[in-house]
């Protein structure tokens, strides 16, 4: 089953001048090149070559996902093209990626992010293309960068590419903008189409007093994981996509408010049946798992527990920092973020509310484990009967 590929949001500036298609891109300085010949290198000394920028993340899944299309591409053209795959992330840690994952491509550090200024966007992977005489050809996607794009410009021939444009928004303007709702709304569902270069997420508004964990907002999201959501968040690990749909399926958004948190999941049940012909049943199937256990209850008794009584959600790919988590929580993201494609289970048989606050390399499962190892953690794998979500077509 092909992975879903999730946009990740990234801050950007709006005010600098931007080039549009057919005009010229000022002479961009790339102060701090990493795996190349040079320290540095500006636009203007790459003229006469196409240039690829690709700003990505380290902590970005598609990003990682376009890497091998890219490195295809540099190979293919090492004379007449230079991919550049620029971060906002520190040199050391660039440096760390690059020890794991050896490549072909540069990769240019931009801490001030004066570079994505001049290409403004807030979803990453963000690629822009570059002819060969310094004029900006298109803002796209790095899929759409194929060996038959970079033919038609070598021989100077005319090509259309899809334009990659971001919504300028940011997460809370679009809740404001699509969504309103005043704080005494007690019953509502609204669902309309994709809302264009927005981010694909939902969320239950825990930061919400009012509308907390009884208030779902999807954005951009296709109709599997919106059933996903409404089976009680079953992850997409276990989830079994018999529906023939693909990454390019159809997106939608929602808004469903009801009276009580219990009402959520059953409301968004009957507004997705109400709706769609979809097929859903829970199979428990035999899996190898990794089992979360306790190793050393010394190291785990170190690990701060929580005092604050407030319950935080930061994480993604590499980094988590929460509050008032539960091992149970903790092992929903190791699954999510943590070990491949491997599901993990709690056994830690611990219940306490934990801070727990960390970063490691997800291109390097050992940098993990040595984190668990000090937290008096392990990951043990093992055959276990587990509940999967299958999603059919109707007969």
């Amino acid at each position: 089953m092909k992975k879903l590929i999730v946009c990740l949001l990234l801050t950007a500036h709006w005010g600098f001048a931007q080039p549009k298609n057919g005009q010229s891109v000022p002479n961009i300085a790339f102060n701090t090149v990493l795996n190349a010949p040079v320290k540095a290198t500006t636009l203007e000394q790459l003229k006469g070559k196409i240039v690829l920028i690709e700003f990505w993340a380290t902590w970005c899944g598609s990003c990682l996902e376009a890497m091998p299309h890219l490195k295809q591409l540099q190979q293919k053209y090492p004379q007449t093209v230079q991919v550049i795959a620029v971060t906002n992330e520190t040199p050391k840690r660039t440096r760390q990626y690059l020890a794991s994952r050896p490549s072909n491509l540069w990769f240019a550090v931009d801490s001030s992010q004066s570079i994505a200024g001049i290409f403004p966007h807030q979803l990453i992977p963000h690629t822009v293309l570059i002819g060969p005489d310094g004029k900006l050809i298109a803002q796209t996607m790095p899929q759409s960068i194929t060996n038959g794009v970079i033919d038609s410009l070598l021989n100077q021939q005319r090509t259309h590419l899809p334009q990659k444009i971001d919504n300028s928004l940011t997460y809370e303007e679009i809740l404001k903008t699509y969504f309103n709702a005043a704080d005494t709304v007690r019953n509502r569902f609204v669902m309309q189409a994709e809302i264009k270069g927005s981010p694909g997420l939902h969320t239950t508004h825990l930061n919400d007093s009012v509308f907390k964990n009884r208030r779902l907002t999807c954005l951009n999201l296709p109709l599997t994981t919106l059933y996903r959501i409404a089976y009680g968040n079953f992850p997409y690990k276990r989830t079994i996509n018999k529906t023939g749909s693909t990454d390019a399926a159809s997106v939608y958004c929602l808004d469903l408010i009801v009276p009580n948190q219990d009402q959520l999941l059953p409301a968004l049940r009957r507004e997705l049946s109400s709706r769609f012909d979809m097929q859903i049943k829970v199979d428990p199937l035999l899996k190898e798992v990794n089992l979360l256990r306790i190793t050393d209850q010394a190291k785990f008794n170190r690990i701060p527990r929580n005092k604050s009584g407030q319950r935080t959600y930061y994480s993604r790919h590499g980094e988590i920092d929460q509050h008032a988590i539960t091992m149970v929580d903790f092992a929903d993201y190791l699954e999510t973020y943590g070990v491949g494609k491997s599901l993990v289970i709690d056994e830690t048989r611990n219940a306490e509310k934990l801070d727990i606050k960390f970063s490691f390399q997800p291109e390097d499962p050992k940098s993990l484990l040595a984190i668990l190892s000090e937290m008096g953690l392990s990951l043990v794998k093992e055959q276990r009967k587990v509940d999967m979500l299958v999603l059919h077509n109707p007969q």
